[in-house]
């Protein structure tokens, strides 16, 4: 999913942790899977910002030479309005758009 175009709040909202397990029925269980998840959003977000500001980059790093780029920090701004990975990653998994699975466990061949 792209997180540029989630429906994940921007603020920190409650929830109830039973209701959101129920999928699992493991509170651990649940909460580790939102957590990975929120690991890879950070990661493409990483990603994505730094392949952005490759752009700017200069190769001499003198002090004198530095300026402020006003559509790199437009850029910066940009990511730092977007929802939090874990608020993306807790939606995506309210809407079930994230797919999970228990290696431990074995699948019914019944």
């Amino acid at each position: 999913m792209d997180y540029k175009k989630t429906n994940a709040p921007l603020n920190t909202v409650t929830r109830d942790m039973i209701e959101l397990s129920q999928d699992t029925g493991n509170v651990y269980e649940t909460v580790c899977i939102i957590a990975k998840r929120a690991n890879q959003i950070s990661g493409e977000m990483k990603h994505d910002l730094e392949k952005k500001l490759q752009e700017f980059a200069t190769l001499s790093d003198n002090l004198e030479e530095v300026s402020e780029n006003r559509e790199q920090i437009e850029i910066s701004r940009y990511y730092e309005k977007l929802p939090k990975p874990t608020l993306i990653a807790t939606q995506e998994y309210v809407d079930h758009k994230i797919y999970f699975r228990n290696p431990d466990e074995k699948p019914n061949l019944d």
